[in-house]
C-alpha cells in the first residue's frame, strides 16, 4: 500500500496537463479490486487539489446530486466485470456548487492482477483525465465508488482510502453500490464520508484505546451518510415513463414474491462471522487487561520489597539501594488495535440494518397477503 501512495504522490507535480484556470488538476484513485466478500479494499490516492473554488472549500457537503447516467455506468460496470463477490471500483468526477456535490461523470478502474507488471496505474488515470478534458467533460476529482457484497464494505482499506481523499479534497465522498440489494427491487446506492472526529484521529494516527476514548469515537459516529438525489433530464424522464408503460405485468408482480430466497440466510451468516471476529477481539482485549493488572501487581510487590530492603539497610547503617528505572524493568504490554474492533462493530451494525430493512419488507408483504386472503374469503 505504501507503493501506491508513493506512486499517487508522484502525479502531484505541476506538470499535469489537465489543469484549468479556475482549479488545478486532481489525480485519480488507484483502486485495487478484491475477491473476498468480507474485507473491502479501496483505492489509496493522494489528490492534490480540491475541485471547488476557494470560497467553497470550507462549506460541508450536505447533499449529493448524481446524474442518472453515472448510476447506469456504475451498474453496468458491475454487470460487466463484477461476478459474485468480486468488487469493482472507479472514479467519480464532477464539481461542488455551494453545499451540494454534483457528480456528473465517472469512469471504471480496470481489473488487473499482480502479473500485469507493465500496467501503470498513474499513467492510466492521467490519460483518462486528459481525454475527458479534451472532449470538454467534467474531469475534476470528487471521490470514488465501489460495489459491495451483501453490504460488506466497512473495512480498514475503505477508511484509509477515504481519509486520503478527504485530507486532500474536503468534499470528496465514496459511493457504495449494493447489487444484491438492488436485485431485490430497490436501488441501493449510498454515499459516505468520514466524520470530523475520525478525520482528526486519522491525522494524528492515534488509534490507542485512550486516544479513541478521548475523542469519543464509536462505531456509530465513524461514517456519516450523505443524502443522494438522482437527477435526470426531461428526455430521460419521458423515456423512463415509456419504458414503465411497456414493462410486463409479470415483472412487476415479482416484487410481491413472499419468499426470502437465500438473501436473509446469507446476511445472517455474514453477521455471525463478524460476531465471531468481535468475540476474538474481545478475548484479546481481556487478555491485555489481565496482563496489565498482573504487571501492576508485580510492580507494586517489587517496590514494597525494595522499600523493606532499604529500611533494613538503613538500620544497619548501610547506604540505600541504587535508583533503578522501573519503566525499563516493567515494560507495559502492547494494547491490541481498537480501530479494527470499531470497524467490525460498524460492519455488524450495517448487517443489522440491512436485515432489518429486508425483514420489514417481507413482513409488510405477508400482512398484505393475509389481508387480501381474508378479503377474498
Amino acid at each position: 500500500m505504501a507503493d501506491r501512495k508513493d506512486s499517487a504522490s508522484a502525479i502531484a507535480a505541476p506538470e499535469d496537463a489537465v489543469s484549468t484556470p479556475s482549479s488545478s488538476s486532481s489525480p485519480s484513485p488507484t483502486p485495487t479490486p478484491i475477491l473476498t466478500p468480507t474485507p473491502t479494499p479501496a483505492p489509496t490516492p493522494t489528490p492534490t487539489s480540491a475541485p471547488a473554488p476557494a470560497n467553497t472549500l470550507d462549506s460541508p457537503v450536505k447533499q449529493i446530486q448524481i446524474e442518472g447516467l453515472v448510476v447506469l455506468k456504475i451498474i453496468k460496470h458491475y454487470q460487466e466485470e463484477g461476478q459474485g463477490n468480486e468488487v469493482v471500483q472507479g472514479v467519480l468526477l464532477g464539481l461542488v456548487v455551494e453545499d451540494r456535490l454534483e457528480i456528473t461523470n465517472c469512469f471504471p478502474f480496470p481489473q488487473h492482477t499482480e502479473d500485469d507488471a507493465d500496467f501503470d496505474e498513474v499513467q492510466y488515470q492521467m490519460e483518462m483525465m486528459r481525454s475527458l478534458r479534451h472532449v470538454n467533460i467534467d474531469h475534476l476529482h470528487v471521490g470514488w465508488y465501489q460495489s459491495t457484497y451483501y453490504g460488506s464494505f466497512v473495512s480498514r482499506a475503505l477508511l484509509d482510502s477515504q481519509f486520503s481523499y478527504q485530507h486532500a479534497i474536503e468534499e470528496s465522498v465514496v459511493l457504495v453500490y449494493d447489487p444484491i440489494k438492488t436485485a431485490q427491487g430497490s436501488l441501493s446506492l449510498k454515499a459516505y464520508r468520514l466524520t470530523p472526529k475520525l478525520m482528526e484521529i486519522c491525522k494524528e494516527k492515534d488509534f490507542t484505546p485512550e486516544g479513541l476514548k478521548k475523542a469519543s469515537i464509536g462505531f456509530e459516529n465513524m461514517f456519516e451518510e450523505v443524502p443522494i438525489v438522482i437527477k435526470n433530464s426531461h428526455l430521460i424522464n419521458v423515456l423512463m415513463w415509456e419504458m414503465e408503460q411497456k414493462s410486463a405485468v409479470s415483472d412487476k408482480q415479482e416484487l410481491l414474491n413472499l419468499s426470502s430466497s437465500n438473501h436473509l440466510e446469507k446476511s445472517l451468516q455474514l453477521l455471525m462471522d463478524r460476531v465471531d471476529d468481535m468475540s476474538q477481539d474481545i478475548v484479546k482485549y481481556n487478555t491485555f487487561s489481565r496482563n496489565v493488572s498482573k504487571q501492576q501487581q508485580q510492580k507494586h510487590q517489587y517496590l514494597q520489597r525494595r522499600q523493606q530492603e532499604n529500611t533494613q539497610r538503613q538500620t544497619r547503617g548501610e547506604p540505600p539501594l541504587p535508583e533503578e528505572d522501573i519503566s525499563k524493568m516493567f515494560k507495559p504490554p502492547q494494547p491490541p488495535p481498537r480501530m479494527d474492533t470499531l470497524l467490525i462493530a460498524g460492519q455488524i451494525n450495517t448487517y443489522c440494518q440491512h436485515i432489518k430493512e429486508f425483514t420489514s419488507q417481507n413482513l409488510g408483504k405477508m400482512f398484505m397477503a393475509e389481508a387480501l386472503q381474508g378479503h377474498n374469503v
